[in-house]
C-alpha cells in the first residue's frame, strides 16, 4: 500500500519539485490548489502526509487545525513551506512537524521528505491493527485490583477490548498480555482511552519496557500480509553525550517530540536507549533526552562514555529509528519515570537554548564541552 500525501499550494514550481521528489521516495502526490478543497479532502480521505505552501498563516493554520481534529488524519505529518519572511520558527509555531525554505531546493526537500517518510510508515504501521483473542490480565496500579479481558484486536499502540461487568475506574493499569505462538508474555501499562456499548473498551498503552516494545512490533509485523521494511536507519554522527541526553548530526533530523530507538556501539559494548527529540534544527541536527526509567538504562549510557573515552572513538557506530510522533510536538515536559536531569548540561541546553539560531547553540554545546573536558 502507497503512501499518501496531500499538497496544498498554487505554485506550479513546487508542484514540479515536489512530484519529482516523493516520487523517487515512492509517495503518492495528490494536489490540490485551494484550502476549502484541501480541507474537504481532509474530512473524507486518509493521507500519512499533508504538505502546505504557507502563501497565508491564518489559512494555513486553519488547515493543519483541520486535519488534526479529523479523526483519519490526525497523525499525519505536517509540512509547511515558508518564505523568509514567515521563518521556520513561524512554520513550526504554526503546526508543522517539518518546515521547509522555499524556493524549494530537490536535494534539501529529498532529505527532509526521507525523515518524513520514515514517520509516515510508522505511524502508519502503528494504526494497523491484528484482529486476535488474547485473553489478558489486568491490575489497577493504585488499588491492586484484578480482572480480566479478552483483547478484539492489538497494535503498537494500543488494544481494543471485550470485558464483563464493570471496567475499573482509575489509572494506570498494568496488563499482562500473552503473545500467540511465543512463549512472551509482556508487561504494559497503560490507560482506557474509550468505553463503547456492547461492553466493549479501548487501551491505550502509556507505558513498555524497550524488550517488550521490540517483541510486540516484531510480533505485529509478522503478521501484516502487506507489511513494508522499514526506511534504512537515519545517517547521523553523534557530536556530544552526557548521562541525560546526545547531540546529532543529521541532514535529516526528525521533528520536536518524535520518540526514537537509538543504538550505540563503541569497541565491544552496545547500547539500547529510547528518547525524545527536544531540539531539532532542519538539515544539520537533533538534541534527544534519553528515556530512563531504571538505574540499569542509566549504567548503559555511563558504560558506553567510559568506553568511548577509553579508546578514543569521536563518535560510536550509530542506528536511530523514528517509533512515534508525540501529539502535543512542541512540549518540553520531562520524560515518565526519568531521573532529575536538572544538573545535566545537555539537557539544561536543550530546555534554555531550543530556539536560538543554531549556530549560538552549537557555539554554547561547544563551550559546555570544553569546559566538560577540562574538569
Amino acid at each position: 500500500m502507497s503512501l499518501r500525501s496531500l499538497l496544498l499550494s498554487s505554485d506550479e514550481k513546487i508542484v514540479r519539485v515536489l512530484r519529482r521528489v516523493l516520487s523517487d521516495l515512492e509517495i503518492e502526490l495528490e494536489h490540490c490548489p485551494a484550502p476549502e478543497t484541501a480541507i474537504r479532502k481532509l474530512t473524507r480521505q486518509r493521507y500519512e502526509a499533508l504538505i502546505v505552501d504557507c502563501l497565508d498563516p491564518a489559512s494555513t493554520e486553519n488547515v493543519l487545525k483541520s486535519a488534526k481534529a479529523s479523526p483519519t488524519n490526525a497523525r499525519a505529518v505536517a509540512i509547511v513551506l515558508v518564505d523568509a519572511t514567515i521563518g521556520l520558527r513561524g512554520g513550526f509555531e504554526m503546526g508543522g512537524h517539518f518546515v521547509l525554505h522555499k524556493p524549494l531546493h530537490p536535494e534539501r526537500a529529498r532529505s527532509s521528505f526521507r525523515a518524513a517518510r520514515a514517520l509516515m510508515k510508522q505511524e502508519r504501521r502503528r494504526q494497523t491493527r491484528i484482529p486476535v483473542e488474547i485473553p489478558v490480565e489486568c491490575t489497577g496500579a493504585r488499588s491492586s485490583r484484578k480482572f480480566s479481558v479478552k483483547t478484539i484486536d492489538l497494535c503498537e499502540g494500543g488494544m481494543a477490548v471485550r470485558f464483563t461487568g464493570r471496567l475499573i475506574n482509575e489509572s494506570p493499569v498494568r496488563f499482562r498480555l500473552p503473545l500467540p505462538g511465543t512463549n512472551q508474555r509482556l508487561d504494559i501499562e497503560g490507560e482506557f482511552a474509550w468505553e463503547g456499548n456492547g461492553q466493549q473498551a479501548g487501551v491505550r498503552f502509556t507505558s513498555i519496557c524497550d524488550e517488550d516494545r521490540f517483541m510486540l512490533r516484531e510480533w505485529i509485523l509478522s503478521h501484516i500480509s502487506d507489511s513494508e521494511p522499514d526506511d534504512p536507519p537515519v545517517d547521523c554522527r553523534l557530536a556530544d553525550l552526557t548521562l541525560g541526553a546526545c547531540y546529532l548530526e543529521t541532514d535529516s533530523p526528525f521533528p520536536v517530540a518524535t520518540r526514537i530507538a537509538l543504538s550505540m556501539s563503541a569497541a565491544d559494548f552496545q547500547m539500547h536507549a529510547t528518547g525524545i527529540v527536544r531540539v531539532m534544527h532542519p538539515e544539520f541536527g537533533m538534541g534527544v533526552e534519553f528515556e530512563q526509567s531504571t538505574e540499569g538504562q542509566r549504567d548503559n549510557v555511563r558504560t558506553l562514555i567510559e568506553k568511548l573515552r577509553e579508546t578514543g572513538e569521536q563518535s560510536p557506530k550509530l542506528h536511530v529509528l523514528p517509533e512515534l510522533l508525540e501529539p502535543s510536538s512542541r512540549e518540553q515536559s520531562a520524560l515518565a519515570g526519568s531521573f532529575d536531569l536538572a544538573g545535566d548540561s545537555l539537557v539544561e541546553l536543550f530546555r534554555q537554548k531550543s530556539e536560538v539560531p543554531v549556530e549560538v547553540f552549537l557555539a554554547e554545546m561547544r563551550q559546555q564541552r570544553q569546559a566538560a573536558s577540562a574538569h
